[in-house]
């Protein structure tokens, strides 16, 4: 579902989540993946999405463990969270996630090139 299809307040929210992610992962490309919106950086960094009751972010299974105490107050699933509509977004929390999951993708991009090295 496009942001455009929302209700102006829902389209409000979705920008402010998109903007803390690019101004998190500066480097990082969007693209749509799974029919939401994507940031990529060495590979999928997170996914979010709009609902009618809560802002879906999916920052993977690392992601949401890494801040599991911080995301306690939430629902969500292993690589998931959501983020009711009715109250404001966490958006120092995003960020600190998005900037964990961009150090986890570099530093897994350099191990998966050190050993290509290896073997060439």
């Amino acid at each position: 579902m496009s942001a455009a299809t929302f209700p102006e307040e829902i389209q409000k929210i979705l920008e402010e989540l998109r903007a803390t992610i690019k101004a998190s992962a500066p480097d990082s490309e969007e693209k749509i993946s799974y029919q939401i919106p994507t940031f990529t950086l060495k590979g999928n960094l997170v996914h979010f999405a709009g609902s009618k009751n809560h802002i879906g972010f999916y920052p993977g299974s690392s992601g949401i463990q890494a801040f599991t105490n911080e995301l306690s107050l939430y629902e969500g699933a292993k690589g998931s969270v959501k983020f009711p509509i009715d109250k404001p977004l966490p958006l120092k929390l995003i960020s600190k996630i998005v900037k964990f999951r961009v150090a986890e993708n570099l530093i897994n991009a350099e191990i998966k090139s050190s050993k290509k090295s290896r073997f060439l």
